[in-house]
Formats: C-alpha cells, sequence, structure tokens
C-alpha cells in the first residue's frame, strides 16, 4: 500500500491514483484571502471503476452519496471549511473515508417473522377480560 492510499477497512483500499484533488476558491468569510487563494478542495473519486473495492460497495457508495454523486459514477466531495489547502485536502479524505466505511457496513438481517406463543395469548386474553369487568364495575347503578 502507497503512503496516498486511503485504507478502509481490511481488504478494502482507495489507491491514490484514483483520487483527483482540484483546489478551488473558498465561499465564506476570510477577507481578502478568500479572493486571492485557491484553499478549498474539491475531491472527486470514481467508484464504479475502483479497483479495490467490492461491487456491493461500490453501488452502496454512489446510494449513500445522493447529491454528491455524479451519472458517471464519481463521488464529488467539497471542503472549504479550513483556510488552508493541508486542513481542507485532509477533511475531504477523512469524508470519503467515512462515506466508505458505511457503504462497507453489512447490510441489516432480515427480520423473522415470529407469532406469539399460547401462553401469552391467554395471558393477553385474561388481562382484556379484567379490564373489562372493571370497568363495567364502573357503570351506573340500577336500583331494579
Amino acid at each position: 500500500m502507497a503512503e496516498g492510499d486511503l485504507n478502509i477497512r481490511d481488504g478494502m483500499t482507495v489507491f491514490e491514483d484514483e483520487l483527483e484533488e482540484q483546489f478551488i476558491r473558498s465561499s465564506g468569510p476570510g477577507g481578502q484571502n478568500v479572493n486571492k487563494v485557491a484553499t478549498a478542495v474539491q475531491l472527486r473519486f470514481n467508484a464504479r471503476a475502483a479497483r479495490g473495492l467490492p461491487q456491493r460497495v461500490r453501488e452502496k457508495v454512489l446510494e449513500l452519496a445522493g447529491s454528491r454523486a455524479t451519472k458517471e459514477g464519481e463521488v464529488v466531495i467539497e471542503a472549504g471549511r479550513y483556510r488552508t489547502q493541508e486542513l481542507n485536502r485532509a477533511d475531504a479524505r477523512d469524508r470519503l473515508t467515512q462515506l466508505l466505511t458505511r457503504a462497507a457496513e453489512p447490510p441489516p438481517r432480515p427480520r423473522k417473522k415470529t407469532k406469539p406463543s399460547r401462553s401469552a395469548i391467554e395471558r393477553r386474553l385474561k388481562a382484556k377480560a379484567g379490564r373489562s369487568s372493571v370497568k363495567k364495575l364502573r357503570g351506573k347503578i340500577s336500583f331494579d
């Protein structure tokens, strides 16, 4: 594994050559620095062509990315939270790693349908009958 590669989980890696970074001008506060220096980073990762990820994870990451995914299968992450390129670059890579980690989680097991036991049904019916008799006793008293 090379130095710039992202290790997501055991057996899953995003290689450095699969990541494309472009530095752009950041929006928001920062005075003249914002107008002169391109500190924000736009990280592009082609999830469909990722060599180090299983097919299930590639599909899931595009689903989780939502509007950050393009029709071509690229995930675009923009990071401009910080005022330096280094911190924004690290932030974008961290966010990509978090997204891929969520995509790599195993799917939830399907729920098995169960039916209540005979004793549970009996307890429920007995409790209903008890409540019914309590409510009947609250009724009007007749002097017939």
